[in-house]
């Protein structure tokens, strides 16, 4: 049997937690179809004929009935009045009240683990002060899904002692979506709002290429000599193409969203290796849809066909096998979490063993799976699935979080050693 500690404890999707997002007048209908662009100007006309007294009762009852729900609503609301005024070219200026009461017509909630909470990964916290003997803090995202199956990350952290228990960060009750900016350097930027803890943070969709989710983050903190930063990998759902990504930042305040160039972007589940293989940039990917390859690169935006390692083997991996998580560095070599799927599309979680200066080598694999639907429970969102993107070792154990059914979210540690000695 495969060594596994299940935690009791389960996170759950909270349809309760929403964030103020953009309500879809223009700029993102405009230019498809002119009547909304008509409505949009009736609203704001309307709204501007009103005296001052009915405007300041109309905001008042609005605050009174969201300002618990959200920090600095308010200035949401005047914010997208002066996207707004801009896109319609209304006169200025306008009353203080009115542009909050008018940016609030073009504002809506949404409630963005709504349907589904799943796919975590994890990583070391860049905070690691404040805590006891062997304890470490970690960081976890999650892929959230609400209305319209629209994906989005957000994040939990929490504490690991040395002997394998856990204690989760309290959720906060208010959540926040990251505003978009341009970097520096030309690339798109997510910027999470000052003096909000991380666990209020949601990334959204906001390009043409990811309009329809950002799925299943694979985060990693990467060495690289003189220099370290969090990297992750996501796929990119557009609606009806999908394609790799890149999410890097170094402080979980600013989040770089950068598209990745080469075949290799075509394809799902792309895992960073910690780093650098011989000088290069390192993945483990599922090209084909079917069999897992190694690739390198020397650029971090560009990555091209690999060099297959494994294919499915097992009855449980039969009709396709994928990796999971970036590999976790061992002194025995590179773990790498698996999936496979069997029969009635039952997803498990398994592992192989990588040579840790050939990772294109296999030492060994799961001969069954590590984690099955039937061992914690297979109803939910999308029923006889467990995965996961991620695992952060302590000590002698391996902590990894997974998805239940596409629905919720568990925990299991790992005796390493003993785990090893299960791979054939």
């Amino acid at each position: 049997m495969v060594p596994v500690c299940l935690l009791p404890e389960r996170i759950h999707g909270d349809a309760a937690r929403v964030v103020v997002r953009h309500f879809p007048f223009p700029p993102e209908t405009r230019s498809i179809d002119p009547a909304v662009d008509g409505r949009a100007h009736r609203i704001v006309e309307t709204l501007r004929s009103l005296d001052d007294a009915t405007i300041e009762n109309e905001l008042e009852t609005l605050l009174a009935d969201f300002e618990n729900r959200h920090r600095e609503v308010r200035q949401y609301f005047e914010d997208r009045y002066e996207a707004i005024a801009r896109d319609l070219d209304l006169p200025t200026p306008a009353r203080n009240a009115e542009r909050a009461l008018i940016g609030a017509y073009f504002c809506h909630e949404y409630s963005f683990e709504a349907a589904a909470l799943m796919n975590p990964s994890v990583v070391l916290h860049p905070d690691q002060s404040g805590l006891g003997p062997d304890e470490i803090r970690f960081l976890m995202s999650l892929r959230a899904v609400g209305e319209g199956h629209i994906s989005s990350i957000t994040f939990r952290q929490g504490v690991l002692s040395s002997d394998g228990a856990m204690q989760l960060r309290p959720e906060s009750r208010l959540a926040v979506a990251a505003s978009p900016e341009t970097g520096t350097d030309g690339h798109l930027r997510l910027q999470r709002q000052d003096g909000g803890p991380i666990e209020e943070t949601v990334l959204f969709p906001v390009t043409q290429a990811h309009r329809g989710g950002l799925e299943d983050l694979r985060l990693v903190k990467f060495d690289d000599g003189d220099d370290s930063f969090y990297c992750g990998t996501y796929t990119a759902w557009s609606g009806r193409e999908i394609a790799s990504e890149l999410l890097i930042t170094r402080d979980f305040r600013s989040f770089d969203l950068r598209p990745i160039s080469g075949c290799a972007a075509r394809d799902k589940g792309m895992a960073l290796f910690p780093r650098r293989i011989g000088g290069d940039y390192a993945m483990i990917v599922r090209q084909d849809a079917e069999n897992l390859y190694f690739i390198r690169s020397a650029d971090l935006s560009c990555w091209s066909a690999g060099e297959k390692i494994a294919g499915p083997m097992h009855t449980w991996e039969l009709v396709q096998i994928g990796n999971c998580a970036p590999p976790v560095e061992l002194d025995e070599g590179w773990l790498l979490l698996t999936h496979g799927v069997g029969a009635m599309r039952k997803y498990c979680i398994g592992a192989m063993l990588l040579d840790k200066d050939n990772p294109a080598r296999v030492l060994g694999r799961s001969r069954t799976p590590l984690l099955s639907p039937s061992d914690v429970g297979r109803e939910g969102y999308v029923p006889n699935v467990v995965y996961t993107c991620g695992a952060l070792r302590h000590g002698d154990y391996m902590f990894m979080p997974f998805g239940i059914a596409d629905c919720i979210v568990g925990f299991a540690m790992v005796r390493i050693d003993r785990f090893l000695e299960t791979l054939v």
